[in-house]
C-alpha cells in the first residue's frame, strides 16, 4: 500500500521587500510504501527540509500533489484539505521532529510527553507511565521532568522534541535532521527507536547530517541532485547534508 506520494512537487519563495520570487525547489517526485524509510539526501540550500514542511503543512506547494494514505480521511492531497482535517492528522496521525523545540510556556517536560500521549487517547496513569519510560530512554536526566524546556540545553531540547513525537507512534513520521545536535549515544537512542517505530509500522522520511546513519535504516534514498530514487544500498553516494 502506497502511504505518500509527491508527484511533480514545486515550491517557490517571495522576497517581499525586494519583490522577486526566487524559486526553491522543483520536479520532486517520489513515494513510499507503508512501513517503509526514504532518506532524502543533497546539499544545504538544496530544499530537503522545504520537502518535509510541505508535507506536514508549514508551507503549500506551488505546484504539485501530496498524496498522503490517511487513516481518517482515505487518501488525501495535503495540499488542498482544510485546515481542521490538517490539523486533526497533525494531532493523530503525523509526526515531526526539526533540530528546534516550539512548545508552550510554562508547561514542564514531563507535562510534555504526557499531554502528547494523553492526545493519542490514553489514560492519565498508562500516559504518565509512558512518559517517563520515553524521558529515561532518551536519557533526559530526572531532575528536569518537571522543569521547563526553556531552561534546557540545545540538545536536551532536541531529545525532547524528538519524545513528544515518537511516543505518539504516529502513522507516518517525518524527520528533520533530528540527531545533528547530539553526541554518539544519543544517536544511537534514537535509531533504536526508530528502527522499533519502523517495525511496528511507521512510515518515515528523514533528512540527516550524519549519513553513515542512515546506512542500513532507509529502504529508499532520494537525492537531491540527480532527482533520483534508489534502493538503500547506494546511500551517501554523490550526498552532503
Amino acid at each position: 500500500m502506497t502511504m505518500l506520494e509527491i508527484a511533480g512537487f514545486e515550491k517557490r519563495f517571495t522576497i517581499h521587500h525586494l519583490n522577486k520570487t526566487m524559486p526553491a525547489i522543483k520536479d520532486i517526485s517520489f513515494s513510499l510504501e507503508a512501513g517503509e524509510f526514504i532518506g532524502v539526501v543533497g546539499k544545504s540550500g538544496s530544499g530537503k527540509s522545504t520537502i518535509l514542511k510541505s508535507i506536514y503543512r508549514t508551507y503549500l506547494p506551488d505546484h504539485g500533489k501530496i498524496l498522503y494514505d490517511s487513516a481518517a480521511f482515505g487518501v488525501v492531497d495535503l495540499s488542498h484539505i482544510t485546515e481542521r482535517q490538517m490539523l486533526h492528522l497533525r494531532k493523530y496521525e503525523i509526526g515531526y521532529v526539526s533540530q528546534f523545540l516550539n512548545v508552550m510556556p510554562r508547561t514542564t517536560c514531563r507535562q510534555l510527553v504526557t499531554n502528547a500521549l494523553l492526545e493519542m487517547g490514553s489514560t492519565e496513569i498508562v500516559a504518565a507511565k509512558e512518559a517517563e519510560k520515553a524521558l529515561a530512554h532518551f536519557e533526559i536526566d530526572p531532575q528536569l521532568w518537571d522543569s521547563y524546556p526553556n531552561t534546557f540545553s540545545g540538545g536536551e531540547k532536541l531529545r525532547l522534541n524528538i519524545a513528544m513525537a515518537t511516543v505518539k507512534k504516529p502513522r507516518l513520521l517525518l524527520l528533520d535532521e533530528p540527531t545533528a545536535s547530539l553526541d554518539h549515544q544519543s544517536k544511537l537512542k534514537v535509531r533504536e527507536i526508530i528502527e522499533k517505530l519502523k517495525a511496528e509500522g511507521t512510515t518515515l522520511v528523514g533528512i540527516f547530517h550524519d549519513i553513515e546513519f542512515m546506512e542500513g535504516l532507509c529502504d529508499k534514498v532520494y537525492d537531491m541532485q540527480t532527482r533520483t530514487l534508489t534502493v538503500a544500498e547506494t546511500v551517501g553516494v554523490g550526498a552532503e547534508s
